[in-house]
């Protein structure tokens, strides 16, 4: 899918939102990423999402999608960081969809991920993607590794271990991909829909062939990971040596209701973000001093 064309016509203008000057489109270049996926219980997983209207996207009547996606962004117009998103694949609407038809029919369905955690290394991209997007950034301690055999990914955060992925590295990336993807997020107490348009060469690996561990470690933000029922072997797993994105200026909201009154804003509010600043300065990358994983799945055979 390509760049609508009203992104295209922003083109050399420039914006300032919440103090953070941008030239249009907000884009990125050049940057390498890392996808795993993995199959989790369908119900639990439901659990975790927000309102009435967002169901898990599944594969089969009872097991839905867990999507780990980092990105080692080089060049973007708040200075480069890494983002390391946890998330869920979901349609949205009044009733859930049957399994992979969505697939066939994304926008009929709605189809995207509902991202539950989404840890950042500088400051300036909490600011913008929590504040503008509706976002869950915050500040964390990330790395990001690419090797002959491997491509792998650390988040920690307060001294403590959270999640680390590491994929077995496709031998070519051969596929040039287009393609558009929606991300859903609870912020203010509303649902927000944002929008991304990304190309570059994928390589990726299917079934039996792909192979990732996924270790969650101690922190409490990892905590409803681990009831997940999340599968041993990933589904697919895949890799991006160079990725260019744009990040749609445009994005939707809606109320999040629950069946009675909420006592608070959920799950946060723009006291947040408002006292943030726009520091650019990485934070330092994960210490791996006794920091064992407590939980592992897709151990290579």
């Amino acid at each position: 899918m390509s760049i609508p064309k009203r992104i295209k016509k922003q083109a050399g203008r420039y914006s300032r939102v919440d103090d953070i000057p941008y030239e249009l489109p907000v884009n990125s270049q050049g940057s390498p990423a890392l996808v795993a996926a993995f199959t989790v219980d369908a119900r639990r997983a439901a659990s975790l999402l927000p309102g009435n209207e967002l169901h898990p996207l599944r594969v089969t009547r009872d097991r839905g999608v867990l999507l780990i996606t980092v990105i080692d962004y080089r060049v973007t117009d708040i200075g480069a960081y890494i983002e390391f998103s946890v998330a869920l694949a979901c349609t949205h609407g009044l009733r859930p969809a049957p399994p992979l038809l969505p697939l066939l029919f994304r926008k009929h369905y709605g189809v995207g991920q509902y991202v539950i955690d989404l840890p950042v290394n500088t400051e300036v991209s909490v600011k913008g993607g929590k504040g503008i997007w509706g976002m869950p950034k915050h500040l964390a301690r990330l790395d990001f590794h690419i090797e002959d055999g491997t491509v792998s990914s650390r988040y920690m955060e307060g001294g403590q271990q959270a999640v680390h992925v590491s994929i077995e590295r496709p031998k070519m990336a051969w596929l040039p991909l287009r393609a558009a993807a929606a991300n859903y997020c609870a912020f203010r107490g509303l649902l927000m829909k944002s929008y991304i348009y990304f190309r570059g060469r994928f390589g990726f690996r299917l079934g039996r062939w792909a192979k990732a561990v996924l270790e969650l470690g101690d922190h409490p933000r990892v905590r409803p990971l681990k009831e997940l029922g999340i599968s041993d072997r990933p589904l697919f797993t895949g890799f991006f040596p160079s990725t260019n994105g744009v990040l749609d200026d445009h994005f939707e909201a809606w109320f999040l209701t629950q069946p009675s009154l909420p006592e608070h804003t959920y799950p946060e509010g723009l006291e947040s973000v408002v006292d943030l600043g726009q520091g650019q300065t990485p934070m330092p990358p994960p210490d791996l001093d006794g920091m064992p994983p407590t939980n592992v799945q897709g151990l290579w055979p």
